[in-house]
């Protein structure tokens, strides 16, 4: 995000110059509010204004009514101001700033009202402009999830029965979802059922259909779900569950693609692609005898094994903005995480996958709406071993870089390690932090260092920099910027 931040009280305004970019937001410009015009370029207009003291209560007023105009009315505005009450505020300024944050200028409340600027700007232009389709979309950049893409991308136009292997909640209807979306089959219907809810008694008539009469409560004739499913994919998911006088039926019916409806002697043939699911270790399922080996080997032509969330922790803060993204544009609201709640959040083991994060995103969109959520708030058991203090306490002045430059940073921001008992030096650890991070990451992006930015979340420009100042100066690296 790009700030342009205007204020006539120059001290003020380079304090909060520096907090800005110790938060490594980039300022697009800094100045006086009666030159602002002089910090923009038509090349590349701010995302979001700060404004602070101009020279009178007019002036204020005249200068966001011509940053509005200039700009746009999707440009969110927000005031320094000695009062967070917008009753105190003029009602010509109160009606066209998004928010108001109020002095002596906090870490914790310039970031939450910079997230509210953004939710903001995302609702004002439609969001990204793409509607999000979670069940079409594999998010991460992981080793194992980007295997899984490719394994996609080999079988998806294929007609081979498929097996996707994985834990509760780790998405494994997304991945058949994403095998008949990039098939041949995609304007065909995607039906899928759950084996293990439908009571075994009922299965065969889900699966198959029935006749009018063909037991007690049929008082119609029904299409199964194969009939429904007829030239597309059906989603067989927790097949493990599924009852072995069943399993029978569906062999003969994967092995001559015909079946009868129930009460009926008249065969029906059928072109579905089968897709199976399953939590359950099926090889050990054969072994005790719940399981046909038969039909095993029937569906498992190509297996597929989604990781469980806690394997590609990486994905974590991806998964966590492409849930948010779907919500906001279900109407549901809106949230946003700090980099610490999201650091905590990525070290959870996540026993229920996937499911459980979009589960606990919903809960904070409910709990903080349009809100932004540090790891305070977090219910305990997702905080880890952070450090978190209940009490908000007063600023601290806090020295950084070389001794000249002094930010105010909230002293209850929490850790996310422990200190050793012999303690450490600070500069040197936050170093070899920072060279392993940036190390991974060009490895992982095969020393490409916009690809590398993107994943550090930090523009290249800065990238560049800091590759200079460890010594990343080989070619392999520097020829792809």
């Amino acid at each position: 995000m790009s700030i342009l931040l205007l204020d006539n009280h120059d001290e003020r305004r380079h304090e909060t110059e520096l907090l800005l970019k110790f938060s490594e937001y980039e300022v697009y410009g800094s100045g006086r509010c009666d030159g602002w015009q002089s910090q923009i370029s038509d090349d590349a207009l701010p995302d979001t204004v700060i404004l602070g003291e101009c020279d009178d209560r007019n002036d204020c007023i005249a200068t966001v009514a011509a940053i509005k105009q200039e700009l746009g009315t999707i440009t969110p505005v927000l005031l320094l101001s000695a009062s967070r009450d917008k009753s105190q505020i003029p009602n010509e300024l109160a009606s066209i700033i998004v928010n108001v944050i109020e002095l002596p200028l906090k870490h914790r409340q310039l970031i939450h009202a910079l997230h509210l600027a953004q939710v903001y700007r995302e609702s004002q232009s439609g969001g990204s402009g793409a509607t999000p389709m979670l069940f079409r979309s594999l998010v991460g950049h992981s080793r194992k999830i980007t295997q899984v893409r490719k394994l996609i991308e080999k079988v998806a136009d294929t007609d081979a029965n498929v097996l996707v292997l994985g834990e509760s909640g780790t998405g494994k209807e997304v991945v058949a979802r994403n095998l008949h979306y990039h098939s041949s089959r995609r304007d065909k219907p995607f039906v899928p059922v759950n084996c293990g809810a439908i009571p075994p008694d009922l299965l065969e008539s889900e699966l198959f259909g029935h006749e009018k009469g063909a037991f007690t409560g049929a008082i119609s004739a029904r299409q199964g779900r194969f009939e429904l499913a007829e030239g597309g994919t059906l989603f067989l998911d927790e097949i493990g569950d599924m009852p072995l006088p069943m399993q029978v039926k569906l062999l003969r019916v994967i092995q001559e693609r015909v079946f009868e409806r129930v009460g009926s002697n008249r065969s029906i043939h059928v072109d579905v692609r089968i897709v199976a699911a399953t939590h359950r270790e099926l090889e050990t399922e054969i072994r005790f005898g719940r399981f046909r080996e038969d039909l095993y080997y029937r569906l498992n032509v190509f297996p597929i094994e989604m990781p469980a969330l806690r394997d590609r922790s990486e994905d974590t803060p991806l998964l966590i903005k492409e849930l948010i993204t779907r919500m906001e544009h279900d109407q549901r609201g809106s949230v946003r995480l700090t980099p610490a709640a999201i650091a905590a959040l990525a070290n959870y083991p996540w026993p229920g996958n996937v499911r459980e994060l979009s589960n606990l995103v919903e809960r904070l969109m409910i709990m903080y709406p349009y809100g932004v959520v540090d790891v305070r708030d977090l219910p305990e058991k997702f905080r880890g071993v952070a450090v978190v203090s209940d009490e908000p306490g007063e600023d601290e002045m806090v020295e950084t870089g070389d001794g000249d430059t002094v930010v105010k940073i909230d002293p209850n921001l929490p850790s996310v390690m422990r200190l050793p008992r012999d303690g450490l030096d600070l500069k040197e650890h936050l170093n070899q932090l920072e060279y392993s991070l940036i190390k991974q990451a060009l490895d992982e992006a095969d020393g490409v260092v916009a690809h590398a930015a993107k994943r550090l979340q930090m523009r290249r420009t800065t990238l560049v920099e800091k590759m200079r100042k460890y010594g990343f100066t080989r070619q392999e690296h520097l020829s792809e910027i």
